[in-house]
């Protein structure tokens, strides 16, 4: 298994220096950096050289994360938003096969947050299969696995369960479109954690490791040691990246609902020593 960190955690906003957060992950151990998908295009080829490079120079790995809005909604009824939506991904994964970055990752079958405006559930379900079997096309000619993350209850009615989202890949059916587990998620939603991750088998491509509280793992009351032994008996080998979100304000706190200063006041030299810490419990609990 390979480890990493959202590239947001130090801050409260959805953007960073990535040169100087790089720097930053890869001192306290990591393996891959996630970035913000959607930073991919707003980049120039000098920025996205320059990413490639230091991460190259610091052996870190990189991941992409999107949770696309309203406006390029893949399932949306109004087909010139579903052709936007599909339109950004598919460029984002041309950009991210400029710096060799092999892994999308979010709630990419539709919008995120879901405002539950629209609640015919089976007619987005269809139009998110349909679309996302074109973006398959794209992922497929240029080796990207688009990871669709199965999220709770409050942030979408589309895929809430891993059950579902076996359910939705399977009837895409495309070998690059495969799953994201978030065990803060799944800490809502699954009726036991550990069993969840044993019936994604090899549909699970990437996991999200963070606890119930948001809190770094090691950090709240997840069963950690049950979860990395459910990893072992499917031969998981793919990335387990933390995604904590423990500062207020911004808005990251906006979005992630993040009401109180769950960092207790933490610095930047105390956030970067508690990340350390909690990768070497999860590689113990993960890896033993």
């Amino acid at each position: 298994m390979k480890f990493g960190v959202l590239y947001s955690y130090w801050g409260n906003e959805w953007k960073c220096d990535y040169i100087e957060t790089a720097g930053k992950i890869h001192k306290a151990g990591f393996d891959i950096m996630e970035v913000g998908a959607g930073h991919l295009l707003e980049m120039s080829e000098l920025q996205l050289r320059e990413l490639k490079n230091t991460c190259d120079e610091l052996g870190l790995q990189i991941t992409a994360n999107i949770g696309p809005s309203k406006d390029k909604d893949v399932a949306s009824p109004d087909p010139a938003v579903r052709q936007a939506g599909i339109t950004y991904l598919t460029d984002i994964m041309k950009n991210m096969a400029k710096i060799g970055a092999k892994k999308i990752v979010g709630v990419m079958y539709t919008y995120w947050p879901n405002d539950f405006s629209d609640p015919d559930k089976d007619a987005i379900w269809n139009r998110g299969v349909e679309s996302m079997r074109k973006m398959a096309e794209t992922a497929e000619e240029l080796d990207i696995e688009m990871c669709l993350e199965v999220v709770n209850r409050f942030e979408t009615h589309i895929l809430n369960t891993c059950e579902e989202g076996i359910r939705f890949c399977r009837e895409v059916g495309s070998p690059n479109v495969k799953l994201l587990l978030d065990t803060f998620h799944m800490n809502i939603e699954e009726d036991n954690i550990a069993e969840a991750v044993r019936s994604a088998g090899n549909y699970l491509g990437e996991l999200h490791a963070g606890e119930g509280n948001r809190r770094l793992p090691g950090q709240g009351s997840l069963p950690w040691r049950e979860i990395g032994k459910a990893l072992r008996e499917t031969g998981y080998e793919g990335g387990v990246v933390m995604e904590p979100f423990v500062k207020m304000g911004g808005q990251v706190g906006k979005d992630i609902k993040v009401w109180r200063d769950l960092s207790k006041g933490a610095d930047e030299e105390r956030l970067s020593s508690e990340l350390a810490e909690s990768l070497v419990f999860l590689k113990n609990s993960f890896c033993m």
